[in-house]
C-alpha cells in the first residue's frame, strides 16, 4: 500500500499548485455529492474526552472505503501541539484491501475549504467580494485562498481574540494580491461582508455571530460548531436563516442545529447538487451552511490525492500487509 506523510502532500501540492488542486478537490466534491445515495452512510463514531474529542468517521460505496481518524483538543496549543490531528486510510471495497494511508491534518484543512467554497459556489451571490473571518487559526488561510478560486474577492476582513493569530493569518496573507481588514470585534469583521465563516476552537456553547449583526442578506459558513456543547451562532440567526447541512442526522448532535426542537428539518446539501432543490441568497435571504464536516469530504480528498500520488509517482510503498503464498498459514510469517 502506499503511504504518503507530510512532505509528500506538500510535494503534491506544489507539483499541481494551489488552484488548480482545489478546483480538482471541488470537482471531486461535487461528483461525490452528487453520488450521494452510492453511500454507506453514519455519524461519525465519537470519544469525548478530557479537554477534547477524538472520532472515526468511515465512509463506503461499491467502490472504496475510507476512514479518518480525527481528533479535537481546544487547548492543544498552550501544549505546541495542534487543535486537530488525523489521519486516514482508502480501501477497496470488495476484498477490504488497503490501497493507501495518509497523513490528514493537511488534507482536512483543504477538503474543509474546498467543502466551504463548493457550498458558497451553489448557495452565496455570484458577486460576493468581501469575506469575513471570525477566527484565524489553522484553517482561516486555506478558506481564503479555496473561496479566491470561486469569486473575484477584493476584501479579507477578520477577526480573532487572540492577537498573535491575527498577525499570523496578516503576514501569511502578504503573499496575496487581496485588501486585508483587521477588525476589532466579530461585529466590525462582518460590516459589509458577502461571506461570513465562523471558526473557532473552544468546545462550548458560546455567541460570535448574531441576528443583528447581520444587516444584509449572506451566505454564513458555520465551522466552528462541529461537536455536541458546541456551537457558535446565536439561537435566533439559526431561527432566522435557510440551513443547508451535508447529513442531517451527524448535524443535529453535533451542528449549529442542536440549538434547535429535535423535529427540526432542513435541506441536506445534495438536494441541491442534484438538483432536486434550489437554495441561494439571491432568493432565500440569509443562508447558514451548517457545517460540521462529514465523512463524505475526506473519501473525495482520499481518493483525489490517491489517483494523483500515483499519476505523480508519490510516496512509499510500504509492506503492512503480508505477501505470502499460502494465506491460510499466517504463521508461517514467524
Amino acid at each position: 500500500m502506499i503511504v504518503l506523510e507530510i512532505k509528500d502532500i506538500k510535494e503534491l501540492i506544489s507539483k499541481v499548485g494551489y488552484k488548480d488542486f482545489f478546483l480538482q478537490l471541488i470537482d471531486t466534491l461535487e461528483e461525490d455529492y452528487k453520488n450521494w445515495d452510492d453511500f454507506d452512510k453514519s455519524p461519525r463514531v465519537a470519544n469525548h474526552v478530557d479537554g477534547g474529542v477524538i472520532e472515526l468517521m468511515p465512509i463506503s460505496n461499491d467502490e472504496m472505503y475510507s476512514f479518518k481518524y480525527v481528533n479535537g483538543h481546544p487547548k492543544n496549543p498552550d501544549q505546541g501541539k495542534f487543535t486537530v490531528m488525523a489521519t486516514g486510510q482508502l480501501s477497496l471495497t470488495n476484498t477490504g484491501e488497503p490501497l493507501m494511508f495518509s497523513e490528514m491534518t493537511l488534507l482536512t484543512a483543504f477538503r474543509t475549504a474546498a467543502t466551504s467554497a463548493m457550498m458558497a459556489k451553489h448557495m452565496a451571490k455570484k458577486e460576493s467580494k468581501v469575506l469575513a473571518l471570525i477566527g484565524t487559526g489553522s484553517q482561516s488561510e486555506f478558506q481564503y485562498l479555496a473561496y479566491s478560486f470561486i469569486f473575484n474577492l477584493e476584501e479579507v476582513r477578520f477577526y480573532d481574540t487572540d492577537p498573535k493569530a491575527m498577525r499570523k493569518f496578516e503576514k501569511n496573507m502578504s503573499a496575496f494580491n487581496v485588501k486585508l481588514t483587521a477588525c476589532k470585534d466579530s461585529r466590525d469583521a462582518v460590516n459589509g461582508a458577502d461571506l461570513i465563516t465562523t471558526c473557532t476552537a473552544d468546545k462550548k456553547y458560546q455567541t460570535v455571530l448574531t441576528k443583528d449583526m447581520i444587516t444584509k442578506d449572506v451566505f454564513i459558513n458555520g465551522l466552528g460548531g462541529d461537536c455536541p456543547g458546541k456551537t457558535e451562532i446565536e439561537k435566533e440567526l439559526v431561527e432566522a436563516s435557510t440551513v443547508v447541512v451535508e447529513f442531517l442526522p451527524q448535524s443535529k448532535i453535533e451542528g449549529e442545529i442542536q440549538q434547535m426542537p429535535k423535529d427540526f428539518t432542513c435541506t441536506e446539501f445534495h438536494e441541491i447538487i442534484k438538483g432536486e432543490k434550489s437554495i441561494n441568497v439571491a432568493t432565500h435571504g440569509t443562508v447558514l451552511y451548517d457545517s460540521v464536516g462529514f465523512a463524505l469530504e475526506d473519501y473525495s480528498v482520499l481518493r483525489l490525492i490517491y489517483s494523483l500520488a500515483k499519476k505523480n509517482k508519490v510516496g512509499r510503498e510500504m509492506n503492512l500487509i503480508p505477501e505470502i503464498n499460502d494465506v491460510k498459514n499466517l504463521f508461517s510469517l514467524l
